[in-house]
């Protein structure tokens, strides 16, 4: 049974059950710090490295917290950069977009004025943070409040990655905390493919110039909120 037969299953028998709120607050909003404006309002990206965009969640084992930063890009939904930190420090956060950059560079792809949309959260307010978008030529794009539909993209990676692929972290390192995280990534990228994507993996989606049908079922209809039951914790 697929994802949506499943969730249909469970509507008809009024099993769905709401998310519980995020508890732990990883955006740190109310900074001296400049905020850029929002560049992607009815902005869609038609090939990949136009827009990137950027997030911070956590998971929980035991009584420790642990910061995974992802940049993911919009067009093909690819994981191109992410870090796992015990810290919400601004350095932790920069060394995923290095990572995303690496990527570009290794690739050969080019980007003609790629946009890094993100949350206001200090980490990426920071001025090393800033200072590299603006080096290597990415406009800077925030949103201006709180909703998480902003940030679409982003949230839903981050709940996948967590709910799919990181649900049964228990009593282990923060070692093996990463060597998790970098599967779930591989894993992600390459062998899960996308309705939002017209059914395709992510990488290669990235990698191929392709027309994308989304094929998104529409909960609405049905006078359910998508973001009750897929928004990250």
């Amino acid at each position: 049974m697929g994802r949506d037969a499943f969730f249909d299953l469970l509507y008809r028998n009024n099993l769905l059950i709401q998310r519980k709120k995020r508890y732990h607050i990883t955006t740190m909003s109310k900074h001296w710090l400049l905020k850029y404006p929002n560049l992607i309002k009815d902005f869609t990206p038609t090939i990949s490295n136009q827009l990137w965009v950027s997030d911070i969640t956590y998971i929980k084992i035991g009584n420790r917290f642990y910061y995974i930063s992802f940049i993911t890009d919009a067009y093909s939904h690819k994981i191109v950069g992410y870090h796992v930190a015990e810290s919400l420090h601004s350095a932790e956060t920069i060394k995923a977009l290095k990572m995303a950059l690496r990527e570009l560079s290794d690739s050969f792809q080019s980007h003609f004025q790629l946009i890094h949309h993100s949350d206001r959260g200090v980490q990426y307010c920071e001025q090393n943070y800033v200072k590299l978008l603006q080096n290597n030529g990415i406009r800077i794009s925030m949103t201006q409040t709180g909703d998480p539909r902003e940030n679409a993209i982003a949230e839903r990676v981050n709940g996948i990655i967590k709910t799919e692929y990181l649900f049964d972290c228990k009593d282990i390192s923060f070692r093996e905390v990463k060597k998790r995280v970098a599967k779930a990534v591989k894993s992600y990228n390459t062998t899960r493919p996308h309705l939002s994507i017209g059914n395709h993996y992510p990488n290669f989606v990235h990698k191929n110039k392709i027309e994308i049908q989304s094929l998104w079922k529409n909960y609405k209809q049905k006078k359910l909120i998508l973001q009750t039951y897929f928004r990250t914790q």
